[in-house]
């Protein structure tokens, strides 16, 4: 049960840190001179990678409260990185496809903060 436990946040991380980077990669092809594609990719990038740090930073915390505060954050940040990319897909300001694959693997991983935390807060 710990090793499936342990193979699972390890499996995780690797997972937000390949969609993080892959995010990376789509903001860098943004047309930057754009003021919208600019202020969006600002914004994006800021959401991403707080979800992989806010991660990683529950993974060192000292309490099941501080622990739960930062899968929170994780989750907020993975809501607002939605916003982000969708406005990009919708306003046609950049490469649909692959800011639907980023979408799709954002809402998956985005469900598994929001589980996550309804275990953590005793709620299932």
């Amino acid at each position: 049960m710990q090793n499936d436990r342990l193979k699972f946040k390890n499996e995780f991380k690797k997972r937000i840190y390949k969609f993080v980077l892959r995010g990376i990669k789509f903001i860098g092809i943004l047309d930057l001179k754009d003021p919208v594609c600019r202020v969006i990719a600002d914004q994006l990038t800021r959401s991403i990678t707080s979800i992989l740090s806010n991660y990683i930073e529950g993974q060192a915390s000292s309490s099941r409260k501080e622990f739960t505060l930062y899968f929170d954050r994780s989750l907020k940040s993975s809501n607002e990185s939605k916003v982000w990319l969708a406005l990009l897909r919708d306003s046609e300001k950049c490469n649909k496809k692959e800011a639907e694959l980023l979408l799709a693997e954002l809402s998956e991983i985005a469900n598994i903060f929001a589980s996550s935390l309804l275990t953590l807060k005793g709620k299932r």
